[in-house]
């Protein structure tokens, strides 16, 4: 079912009170899962390089290196990083494209294609 761009119908709006609009801010941020600042945490631990080439980065540059998730997980993210290595968004593009052509070349059964 698709999304519904009309107008609501005319009646009396729901209005949250303030108190109501905090509580939901409140358990909203509380369901958040990953911390906010991993990718700072990230960059402090393991260095304003890229794990996979080696490229070096500054200031200028830094939004080019990315946090990689090394199981997969976005939702875990152990303040050690453990999880996570940085990689240029070149060397990112290339880790997640592997397992497309991967299963691409393997087919859908496991044999490959010809």
């Amino acid at each position: 079912m698709g999304m519904s761009f009309r107008p609501r119908r005319p009646g009396k709006p729901t209005e949250k009170s303030q108190a109501e609009l905090d509580e939901m801010v409140r358990r909203m941020k509380g369901e958040q899962t990953a911390p906010a600042n991993y990718r700072e945490q990230s960059l402090k631990i393991h260095g304003w390089i890229c794990a996979k080439c080696g490229r070096e980065f500054e200031l200028h540059n830094l939004h080019l290196l990315t946090v990689h998730h090394r199981d997969g997980n976005h939702d875990f993210n152990p303040p050690d990083g453990s999880n996570w290595e940085n990689l240029c968004v070149y060397c990112h593009e290339d880790e997640h494209s592997r397992s497309l052509l991967g299963d691409y070349l393997q087919g859908e059964n496991g044999r490959k294609n010809r």
